[in-house]
């Protein structure tokens, strides 16, 4: 609590930095997900025609995916981007980490808004379990992204190429991800894999929660969360270890 000032400040001096001069402002960050969703609906629509829920099953993998991929990026840049907090005040390390993100987390927000609006105009309206599950799923996700972001952004002031390999660890991931596929067209001897990468139960289980209406497993749910708990573990232990020379890498 007492760092909350200082967060508030971060948290608004990036979302004003980010948009300002810009004639759309904040509506930027939705049209680029959008921009997205009406190609490729245009595209695999057509090869997943039988599917009547597709469209709803692709904006829903698409805004996921797009908080997971610009969370991680802004998390992995975060102190080389703020350094200059490091070396000219008494500002915690980890602060400059977990605010990066929240321009990510404020679309995400926005998002889950509008497509629970959407959903209800469509008769497609999810149970409040399933609002609930979708929340919890969304809390993970961020756990992952921040646990991601404390360990990428102190080795990368020592490793600048992490930034090049994470770009490219990502295109290959929108792909690996079940986004404009259902993840029902492969055999399910390949499920496994997919879902190991973080963002696939995610997206599969709020589709389920707020599109088809089904709740996952217990078992399912209980996967995610010790994923979440792994990442941001694994992620604050690398953060703790290099984190007080950080300074000296900036």
């Amino acid at each position: 609590m007492r760092h909350a000032g200082l967060i508030w400040t971060l948290v608004r001096t990036d979302f004003k930095t980010r948009y300002h001069g810009t004639l759309g402002g904040f509506v930027w960050a939705l049209l680029k997900p959008m921009a997205m969703f009406i190609v490729l609906m245009g595209v695999f629509s057509f090869l997943f025609a039988t599917s009547p829920t597709y469209k709803l099953d692709l904006i829903v993998g698409l805004f996921l995916w797009d908080f997971f991929a610009e969370g991680t990026k802004s998390g992995l840049i975060s102190l080389q981007a703020k350094g200059f907090l490091l070396t000219k005040a008494r500002v915690p390390p980890w602060i400059l980490v977990v605010t990066s993100i929240a321009n990510a987390l404020i679309t995400l927000a926005v998002f889950t808004l509008v497509i629970a609006v959407f959903l209800v105009v469509t008769n497609h309206a999810p149970t409040l379990g399933g609002m609930i599950a979708y929340a919890s799923y969304c809390g993970a996700l961020v756990g992952i992204v921040v646990g991601f972001s404390l360990g990428s952004s102190v080795l990368f002031l020592r490793y600048r190429d992490l930034n090049q390999v994470w770009e490219v660890a990502l295109q290959a991931g929108f792909f690996i991800a079940p986004i404009i596929y259902p993840l029902g067209i492969l055999p399910e001897r390949f499920h496994f894999y997919l879902y190991i990468w973080p963002p696939t139960p995610v997206i599969e289980f709020s589709r389920a929660a707020l599109v088809a209406g089904v709740l996952p497993t217990f078992r399912g749910d209980a996967y995610l969360l010790l994923d979440a708990l792994c990442c941001l573990m694994a992620g604050a232990v690398i953060f703790n270890r290099l984190s007080p020379r950080a300074a000296e890498y900036v």
